[in-house]
């Protein structure tokens, strides 16, 4: 069995790669650092080192030349997130056997590794390619693209921001594994299509992606739904159902929102991940089912769970990885793509040409805050682009209320330092308020309380409906009658 080191100073990658090897047969060890793995070379000798260019405490230059000095017959194919093809070059001509540029792909680093491998004298110093920029370009044009399994005819936009490239870089490692994954990020950030992604990229995309909104189920049917139930289990149940769980059998389940599922289904839960089998409700039959978990949350589930909402042995069985997603305010560099891929889509939904912002709207967007994130961006394109006339540019008028007051911006004083929200900002627009009208004042009233419990729950609705003690349809009909659009 070949023996692979593993150097990089991220865990989640090492631990990813280790675990990947590891099913096709090598036998691997890991380290964080340049030490550790020379450390590692003088106990016993491995047949190929996959190292990391930038390590905490040396990078892969100096870690190639003491590796070579120390095991000479070993392979080492360096990992470099820089696309300077002088570094390519340089590790090549100083005996790497190759390299591979982020983000990683589980199967062409193992296509890598069994060509290294096989290659008779190996170690020896490769001469330099003549072209050696090509590698780069096929390796960057392998970024994942969708399947067609999603379901929902998206097209996924890529951003380019390092907050992105992260992004890409730990959704294409844990893809081909069985890990279960917990996504976390803001409402409106692309959770569900992160799970998509993450469905289509492993070994069960042609089978069920199942999404499930947790907020969204009762307490009383919320076991029916995940599980199913038989005819007659309880009033109303006319006919058998099969339960979500049953239908992923063989793919991926996806549980949006798992912090509001109620705590006695978190117990039922816990068990079908344990036992890999369901019950349906009104029945003693156990099912079998062969599914991968991937959840979702906007809050901090390990925070839910020192306050005893969430179950803390059902926390560490989802927390096999995680992802955090960052927040389009976060992303500034990916704005524009993401703005060009939707009037791309809404200029195809409406059947005419694709529309153009003007300076003012792309300046306004570039100081907006986004708290809903990609979904309102996606819904402020589709409005616009309905609005503006066929070959002209999206003005200011085509915006929302609360994009053009300024509201929700960030606006940067000179000293970088930004400015205290003056109570004008927070003034609801209704029109014709009356400080003398009673209706005038409890509207008013309504608004601040509504802006600022959603502002405490980070735009959460299920969460701010509880919070108000209020069912959702009751908030979101508020919201329409305020002009509040997240």
């Amino acid at each position: 069995m070949k023996k692979i080191l593993i150097v990089d100073d991220e865990i989640n990658i090492c631990t990813l790669l280790s675990r990947f090897l590891g099913k096709h047969g090598f036998k691997t060890e890991s380290t964080m650092t340049g030490a550790g793995a020379l450390k590692l070379l003088k106990e016993a000798p491995f047949d190929l080192v996959l190292c990391d260019y930038r390590l905490k405490d040396t990078d892969g230059a100096q870690l190639l030349n003491d590796i070579r000095t120390l095991s000479p017959q070993t392979v080492v194919i360096i990992i470099t997130g820089y696309s300077d093809v002088r570094i390519a070059v340089d590790m090549v001509k100083n005996g790497a056997y190759d390299y591979i540029s982020k983000p990683l792909y589980p199967d062409e680093i193992l296509a890598l590794i069994n060509k290294a491998l096989e290659s008779p004298g190996a170690a020896r110093p490769q001469p330099v390619q003549a072209a050696p920029a090509a590698p780069v370009r096929e390796q960057n044009a392998q970024r994942p693209q969708p399947s067609g399994g999603t379901g929902n005819g998206a097209q996924y936009v890529y951003g380019e921001s390092d907050p992105s490239r992260q992004l890409i870089r730990e959704l294409t490692l844990v893809a081909p594994t069985d890990y279960s994954v917990i996504i976390f990020g803001e409402t409106g950030t692309g959770k569900e299509s992160v799970a998509h992604l993450i469905h289509d990229h492993s070994s069960r995309k042609n089978q069920p992606f199942v999404p499930i909104d947790c907020g969204a189920l009762s307490r009383e049917l919320a076991a029916s739904e995940l599980f199913g139930h038989e005819k007659g289990s309880f009033t109303g149940a006319i006919g058998t159902k099969i339960g979500a769980f049953e239908q992923a059998h063989g793919g991926t389940i996806f549980l949006d929102e798992i912090a509001n599922l109620p705590y006695d289904v978190q117990v039922a839960l816990l068990r079908v991940i344990q036992e890999k089998q369901i019950r349906r409700v009104g029945s003693m039959k156990e099912i079998a089912v062969d599914v991968r978990l991937i959840v979702a949350s906007n809050e901090n589930l390990f925070e839910a769970v020192q306050k005893g909402k969430f179950r803390e042995d059902l926390f560490h069985r989802f927390n096999e990885f995680t992802i955090h997603i960052p927040p389009l305010r976060d992303r500034g560099d990916d704005l524009r793509s993401f703005v060009d891929a939707f009037l791309a889509q809404a200029g195809r939904e409406l059947n005419k040409p694709e529309a153009t912002l003007s300076e003012e709207v792309w300046e306004c967007f570039r100081n907006y805050d986004w708290p809903g994130n990609i979904r309102e961006l996606k819904n402020v394109i589709r409005r616009a682009s309905l609005l503006t006339p066929a070959g002209k540019e999206i003005s200011m008028a085509a915006l929302p209320l609360e994009m053009k007051a300024g509201k929700m911006t960030r606006p940067i004083t000179p000293s970088g330092i930004e400015p205290a929200s003056t109570e004008a900002a927070d003034e609801p627009n209704l029109p014709m308020l009356d400080d003398n009208d009673l209706k005038s004042v409890a509207l008013k009233a309504e608004y601040n309380k509504i802006i600022n419990v959603l502002k405490e729950v980070k735009y959460n609705k299920t969460k701010a409906a509880q919070l108000l003690n209020i069912d959702r349809k009751t908030l979101y009909n508020k919201l329409r009658l305020l002009n509040i659009n997240y």
